[in-house]
């Protein structure tokens, strides 16, 4: 691209934000993000991008920061939380105080890209990946949240050029969700959900990055909406069996009865109630993990912006760990 342009990121400080940020400053965008001042922004190089202190509520600051970029990157969101109204205030509110600041500020804008979750789409119907036409069917707060602002997004139709993104399970190096799993496994044991296999679509953090850009710069995703993600399913088995290899770990594989998953969940959720961080271990996540086809896919963004998966499943999982490792996560 030799064309200089700028591009404002939100959720800049998180796992897949900076992995953006880190993307767009290598195409020479002139980067801005938003951050609170308390934001730990420990993967940014902050000596190249321009920070705006500003919370989401304040109008007339978010219009400061959406002015004169050319691409609105809405990356932050919350996907662990006490109650039902923080998710919606931090992924819906949040979402239309941004467009509504971006409609007044910018209308020169390229495109508002927001990014969503599988968690919006729910879980795939019998054995069949979930398309983007499919019925929406979220079974929890937070995918329910995600929807709704999907759903304001589209209502600016005609106002703000935008696109959807859909990831699925996303993991890769700075990922600190998916690393309890290694550790797990680390540790000698491998727990399996339920009596019969669970499948799941996955996409190393790199491949995200490549197709939300792809849809950024595509005029053929004006108002669509793309699940971005493995081309394949993978059971948890598999999974696993590539990890272990990997760590260099024989395992003992438990099955963990969907009972005690809830009852574990519950657990884990009333003990978070003392404390001042929310769980990811809830009794919500619990109806995500007994879940049998996480599968989305891919199709439509193959076809109409050029999308493929780079990173196979074990590359992608040497990569992590050897990340992990480097770090002293693992």
């Amino acid at each position: 691209m030799n064309t200089k342009f700028a591009s404002l990121v939100t959720g800049a400080s998180g796992f897949v934000g900076s992995h953006l940020v880190d993307k767009l400053l290598e195409l020479n965008h002139n980067v801005r993000i938003i951050a609170r001042k308390e934001s730990k922004l420990k993967w940014i190089d902050t000596s190249r991008v321009e920070i705006f202190n500003c919370d989401y509520e304040n109008i007339s600051l978010l219009k400061e920061a959406l002015s004169n970029v050319d691409y609105i990157f809405h990356v932050a969101g919350v996907i662990k939380a006490k109650s039902k109204d923080i998710y919606y205030k931090g992924n819906v509110e949040v979402t239309r105080n941004l467009l509504k600041a971006t409609k007044e500020a910018n209308t020169n804008l390229k495109k508002f890209v927001f990014i969503s979750s599988q968690a919006a789409s729910g879980p795939g119907f019998e054995n069949q990946p979930k398309t983007e036409e499919m019925e929406c069917n979220p079974v929890t707060t937070y995918g329910k949240s995600k929807l709704e602002a999907e759903k304001v997004v589209k209502s600016y139709e005609g106002e703000i050029p935008f696109t959807i993104i859909r990831p699925s399970a996303v993991y890769g190096p700075r990922d600190p969700e998916i690393l309890l799993f290694f550790q797990t496994l680390k540790k000698g044991i491998q727990p399996m959900v339920g009596f019969s296999e669970k499948y799941v679509s996955l996409v190393h953090v790199q491949d995200l990055i490549e197709g939300i850009l792809l849809a950024a710069f595509s005029e053929s995703s004006l108002n669509q909406t793309y699940f971005i993600s493995s081309e394949k399913g993978y059971g948890w088995e598999e999974i696993g069996n590539l990890s272990s290899k990997i760590l260099g770990k024989r395992v003992i594989k438990i099955r963990i009865p969907h009972f005690m998953v809830y009852s574990v969940a519950a657990i884990s959720q009333f003990l978070s109630y003392f404390k001042n961080e929310a769980t990811i271990l809830n009794l919500e996540k619990a109806r995500e993990m007994v879940q049998s086809n996480w599968v989305c896919s891919v199709e439509k963004a193959k076809k109409e912006l050029g999308y493929s998966q780079k990173i196979n499943l074990e590359d992608g999982i040497k990569q992590t760990v050897d990340w992990y490792i480097k770090n002293n996560w693992l």
